[in-house]
C-alpha cells in the first residue's frame, strides 16, 4: 500500500514516524518548502514562539527532556522537528520544494500531481494544517506603498529596522510576540487595532541544568510533568471556553493583568475588549503592554481608510512609514486549498465545502475515499496541544490503514457524517465562540470550522472507536 503525505510539519511527520515505526516503508512526504517544520519553519519573526508549554508540545513518543524554556521559541521547536527527522529516519522519504498541485481519486487510486508529475498512491494524507497561507487585509491602496511591506508570517530578515518609522497592522498572538522585540529598535511604532484582545500573563522561565537533568534522568518526572499541564489545560482553561465556572476566573486574570502593566487609563480603555474572554484567541505574552506604553509607540484605533505611498492613512489623516507589517494572520477556513481535489464521480472538494469545510472526526469526508486530514475542520484548540490532536487522528488513519489493505477504498458513510455534524452543532451551542464576536476560527457567514467544541479527553476516545460501521467500502471501486 503505497501512501501520500502532503506536508512535513507536526502532523506529516508524524504521520511518517508512525507508518515507519510500523515497518510501511512504502510512502511519500511531500513538502513544498526547503525545509521540514511547516508553520515553525514559516514563522521566523524576531520572538516567535509557543503558547504551550514545551514539555506538552511534542510528541507523546518523543518527549524530549532538553528543552531549554517552559514555553519554546521557534528555533527550538523546529530543531525539535529536525531531531524527530533524522532520528526516525523519515527524512529520505521527504522531497522538499515540491508541491502538491492536485490530486484525484480515479475509483480505486489517488493520482498526485505535483509540478514533476503524477504519481500513483492508494492513500493520501493531507497534513497541510490550517495556519499556512497568510490573510491580508482588504484596504485599498496597498500596491502603492513606497516602502517595504511584509506579512509576519513570511519576516523580511534583510530589511534592518533600526531607526525605521513602522506600522504594524494587526494586534494578535503574532504581533504580541514580535512588537516587544522590535520597538527597541525603530523610531516610532504604530500598532493599528481594529479590536483589542484579551491577554493573560506568561510565566516563562528558563530550565536550568539541574531541572533539564531530572527530567532526563528521574523516571517519570517528564511523564508526570507533562501530564500535569494537560490536566490544568482541560480542567481549567477549556470550562472558560465553555463559558463554565472558570470564565470569570480568566477574565479577572486577564483585567488585573492589563491594570497592573498599563497605568494610562485611556490607553487601558482601548485594550480592554468588549466580547468575553476566548472568543477570540487569548494572547499570552507578559511584555506586549509594557511595549504599547512607550514613548515612542502609539496604538491607532481609528479605522483605517487606505494605503498610501508614504503610510497608513485614517479620518485623521496619513501616519508616515517606511515600513508595514501585517500580522493579520492566515487564511485558516480555506483548508486544503490551492490543491484541486476530486474525489468520486469528479466531485470537487471546493465545491462540496462552499458552505464551509467538514469532515468526519475532521479526519475523513464523504465521496472522497482513502482521503484523511490531519488537522482538520473543526480539530484546533483554544486551550491546549495540537500536538495531542494530530497524535489522535494518525492514531485513527493507522487503524484504517488495515481495513484498506483488505477490502479496498473506504469513505466515512453520510449518515456518519450527518451524525457528526449534528453533534457538532449540539456541542458548539455552549462555546464562547457563538457569542458574536469574530475571528479566525470563523468563515464569513459565521459558522465555526476550525475549533473542536470539546474537552481532547472526549476527541481522544472517539478517534480511538473502530472504523467500522462509520465507514464503508467505495462502491465504485
Amino acid at each position: 500500500m503505497r501512501v501520500a503525505i502532503i506536508g512535513a510539519g507536526f502532523g506529516g511527520l508524524c504521520m511518517a514516524i508512525r507508518l515507519e515505526r510500523a515497518g510501511i516503508g512504502s510512502y511519500t512526504v511531500y513538502e513544498k518548502a526547503g525545509g521540514v517544520g511547516g508553520t515553525w519553519r514559516d514563522n521566523s519573526y524576531p520572538g516567535a514562539g509557543c503558547d504551550i508549554p514545551s514539555h506538552l508540545y511534542s510528541y507523546s513518543f518523543e518527549k524530549y527532556a532538553s528543552w531549554t524554556r517552559r514555553y519554546p521559541e521557534q528555533p527550538e521547536i523546529l530543531a525539535y522537528l529536525d531531531m524527530c527527522a533524522d532520528k526516525y529516519r523519515v527524512r529520505p522519504k521527504i522531497r522538499l520544494n515540491t508541491e502538491v498541485v492536485s490530486a484525484a481519486f480515479d475509483g480505486r487510486r489517488w493520482q498526485v500531481t505535483t509540478g514533476e508529475g503524477t504519481e500513483e498512491f492508494d492513500v493520501v494524507v493531507s497534513s497541510v494544517g490550517q495556519l499556512n497561507r497568510p490573510s491580508y487585509p482588504e484596504i485599498s491602496g496597498i500596491e502603492s506603498f513606497a516602502g517595504v511591506a511584509f506579512h509576519s508570517a513570511r519576516w523580511n530578515h534583510d530589511h534592518d529596522l533600526t531607526g525605521r518609522r513602522v506600522a504594524v497592522i494587526g494586534n494578535g498572538s503574532s504581533a504580541a510576540q514580535f512588537i516587544p522585540r522590535i520597538q527597541p529598535l525603530v523610531e516610532h511604532l504604530d500598532v493599528f487595532q481594529r479590536t483589542p484582545n484579551w491577554v493573560i500573563p506568561k510565566p516563562d522561565s528558563a530550565f536550568g541544568p539541574a531541572a533539564t537533568l531530572a527530567f532526563r534522568l528521574v523516571p517519570g518526572l517528564q511523564r508526570a510533568y507533562r501530564e500535569w499541564i494537560y490536566r490544568y489545560a482541560e480542567g481549567t482553561l477549556y470550562p472558560a471556553l465553555a463559558q463554565g465556572w472558570s470564565a470569570g476566573m480568566l477574565r479577572k486574570r486577564a483585567l488585573g493583568h492589563l491594570h497592573a502593566q498599563v497605568a494610562d487609563p485611556e490607553l487601558r480603555a482601548r485594550l480592554t475588549p468588549d466580547f468575553p474572554v476566548g472568543c477570540k484567541r487569548v494572547v499570552i505574552d507578559s511584555a506586549f503592554y509594557p511595549a504599547l506604553t512607550r514613548p515612542n509607540v502609539d496604538v491607532v484605533t481609528d479605522p483605517i481608510a487606505r494605503i498610501t505611498a508614504k503610510g497608513v492613512e485614517t479620518a485623521e489623516g496619513v501616519r508616515e512609514a517606511d515600513t508595514i507589517i501585517y500580522a493579520t494572520g492566515f487564511r485558516s477556513t480555506e483548508f486544503l486549498r490551492p490543491i484541486a481535489f476530486t474525489g468520486l464521480g469528479g466531485r470537487s472538494l471546493a465545491e462540496q465545502w462552499k458552505d464551509g469545510a467538514e469532515a468526519y472526526l475532521g479526519i475523513t469526508v464523504p465521496n472522497f475515499p482513502n482521503l484523511f486530514l490531519l488537522y482538520g475542520p473543526n480539530t484546533n484548540l483554544g486551550h491546549n496541544s495540537i500536538v495531542f490532536m494530530i497524535e489522535c487522528q494518525v492514531r485513527h488513519v493507522m487503524a484504517c490503514l488495515p481495513y484498506l489493505e483488505r477490502n479496498g477504498p473506504m469513505e466515512v458513510r453520510p449518515e456518519a457524517m450527518a451524525a457528526w455534524r449534528g453533534q457538532l452543532a449540539a456541542a458548539m451551542e455552549r462555546m464562547v465562540w457563538n457569542n458574536g464576536c469574530q475571528s479566525w476560527y470563523k468563515t464569513a457567514e459565521g459558522r465555526v470550522t476550525n475549533n473542536w467544541p470539546g474537552p481532547t479527553t472526549l476527541y481522544r476516545r472517539l478517534t480511538a472507536l473502530p472504523p467500522l460501521p462509520a465507514y464503508r467500502i467505495t462502491s465504485s471501486a
